[in-house]
């Protein structure tokens, strides 16, 4: 038999808000219990046996675990808590215990990070050995020229015993169209370099600052890192900067696949 918990514990820890946010739905009346109207937070409930209900839709017990997807602003650290800077776990509207991002970008990197209590699942995207691709669409400085693309997706030495694995690049974008000349016409944006390349980059490892450290490797320094995606999940067109939302059924069910 589970324990009775609070009903806005209850609502909270399934996913509905943070405890401040459910308890303005059972202020408004949003909430029953048992086909009744709940009017105090405190309520007690039984998970097994209570009947809880949002705004017409039946809450279940609290999932054993909770995935999140945060589109990571700049300016925050990837860290459950820390002394001096906003962590990303401000940006998470749950106050499960437990939760935790999956792996890290850089405080001025902004992009796809995944947030859980699935410590095995976090082993799995992480493990060296697993590979996972990620993703990131990067802004350097300079022109990357087709030999320093061929560098990339060959391995580039960073500094440690190995090179980094072979990686994928794609250009999309820039100041110039391939000759070294900027594009006609084309607004250059505040605070950026004469000539720029924006390219795709996927790599298969974690290693610390890696997409920075092999970008400089080349001669192509980044100013801007975004992750685009990480495995099969995907960084959405409508999730904006500091906006966190559940991954879907079908999302979790990828992941684990």
């Amino acid at each position: 038999m589970a324990k009775a918990v609070r009903l806005d514990k209850f609502l909270a820890d399934a996913g509905k808000g943070t405890r401040s946010e459910v308890k303005k739905f059972i202020q408004k009346g949003q909430v029953q219990v048992n086909g009744v109207p709940a009017k105090k937070p405190e309520l007690k409930v039984d998970p097994d046996n209570d009947m809880v209900v949002l705004s017409g839709e039946t809450v279940g017990a609290a999932p054993e675990f909770v995935y999140y997807l945060l589109n990571k602003p700049a300016g925050c650290v990837s860290a459950t808590e820390d002394r001096n800077d906003r962590t990303v776990m401000e940006y998470v509207p749950s106050e499960r215990k437990g939760l935790f991002p999956v792996g890290r970008l850089d405080k001025d990197t902004e992009g796809l990070l995944l947030i859980t209590d699935d410590g095995m699942l976090a082993h799995e995207l992480l493990a060296p050995g697993k590979h996972v691709d990620k993703t990131y669409f990067v802004r350097v400085e300079g022109r990357l020229t087709v030999e320093n693309i061929e560098k990339l997706e060959k391995g580039v030495d960073i500094g440690e015993d190995k090179r980094t694995m072979p990686a994928k690049a794609e250009i999309v974008g820039g100041s110039w169209e391939g000759v070294g000349e900027p594009q006609p016409g084309r607004v250059r944006r505040e605070n950026l370099p004469e000539v720029y390349t924006e390219l795709l980059l996927t790599i298969h490892e974690g290693k610390f600052h890696q997409v920075k450290r092999m970008m400089a490797a080349v001669g192509t320094p980044v100013i801007y890192l975004k992750r685009v995606s990480m495995g099969p999940l995907t960084l959405p067109d409508d999730l904006k900067k500091g906006e966190c939302r559940p991954l879907t059924a079908e999302e979790i069910m990828s992941l684990k696949q």
